[in-house]
């Protein structure tokens, strides 16, 4: 179990306690869970960390995550020309492994951080405050610290105001996860939902393949590959399928999405013709093999269908032309 530390303390009192009951691979684990470390800056832990400063009356004050062999600062009040340090020489090393404010007053006069880098050179850190970010599973991340030049104490009420901030620190850390999370998830549906229209997709063009028509009261099969154009008469359309014929009750539109999209095209309001069935096109008219010739008329197959102005653009775009 953490033992409990007091709120003020200096090292000779805390050298035996620092070490929590804290297995290094799975905070590491967590801690890049959140997918925070080397981020930008982002305006709500700013906020957090100038808060901090203006509520402990210090120059500075930093959002840390401990790494493997760093200390890193999320947000940065004060030291802004030092985005992190080695974790050797961190204080937030130890007040993350506190399950309490951990506090010293004068850190020149401390054994454990008097010859510190931190202390004995820039920024010369004198008074140090930490609040533990702890996950709620129980894993520390790092700290929300407040750092002085010169000798510090806080009051109960300022100790109070950083473990609570502390504590919103770690409820933005899970906002900021749980929509990453959920942007990750979105992702995922987004891609599965294209690969189900795509199937959709797939297995309309399979149906579009073949129709059913109504004939004489019953229902005719009949393959696109063999209808050759569409031609509308009034409530009714005649569909030319090889040398059949048949008319149905239907509209153009219908028709359109029923056939394969890149096989047929629409010329015509009145007009949808099998692309590979175009012999020639002149003028506003295409010539279009019906596949209806025999023997003693050899070219009763082809016949001029009339190419509408609105749609002879989308026509020639669709052609190869040279």
């Amino acid at each position: 179990m953490p033992v409990k530390l007091p709120s003020t303390t200096s090292a000779d009192t805390l050298a035996p306690l620092y070490q929590r009951n804290v297995n290094e691979a799975e905070r590491l684990e967590a801690l890049r869970n959140y997918q925070i470390l080397d981020t930008p800056p982002e305006t709500v832990f700013d906020d957090l960390a100038r808060l901090a400063a203006y509520i402990c009356g210090t120059p500075i004050s930093l959002v840390t995550l401990i790494d493997s062999d760093r200390q890193w600062f999320k947000a940065n009040v004060g030291m802004e020309e030092i985005g992190g340090t080695a974790r050797e020489a961190s204080f937030c090393q130890h007040a993350m492994l506190s399950d309490d404010v951990y506090e010293i007053e004068d850190a020149g006069k401390d054994p454990l951080f008097r010859n510190n880098p931190l202390v004995t050179n820039a920024p010369g850190i004198c008074f140090y405050a930490g609040a533990p970010l702890v996950t709620p599973e129980g894993q520390p991340l790092g700290t929300l610290c407040a750092i002085d030049t010169v000798p510090h104490r806080l009051t109960e009420q300022q100790r109070e105001a950083l473990r609570t901030l502390a504590r919103e620190v770690v409820s933005h850390l899970e906002l900021r996860r749980a929509r990453l999370q959920l942007e990750q998830e979105q992702r995922k549906l987004d891609g599965l939902l294209r690969m189900a229209n795509d199937a959709a997709d797939s297995l309309y063009m399979v149906s579009r393949n073949e129709l059913f028509i109504k004939q004489d009261h019953k229902l005719i099969r009949v393959s696109a590959a063999d209808i050759r154009y569409v031609e509308a008469l009034g409530d009714y359309v005649n569909i030319y399928a090889g040398r059949e014929r048949y008319t149905v009750y239907s509209t153009m539109k219908e028709l359109e999405t029923k056939l394969p999209p890149r096989e047929f095209a629409r010329v015509h309001r009145k007009y949808i013709v099998r692309l590979d069935r175009i012999i020639a096109i002149e003028a506003d008219a295409a010539t279009v093999d019906t596949g209806r010739s025999t023997e003693l008329a050899a070219t009763a197959n082809l016949i001029q269908v009339p190419i509408g102005s609105s749609y002879k653009s989308g026509l020639l775009s669709r052609l190869n032309l040279v």
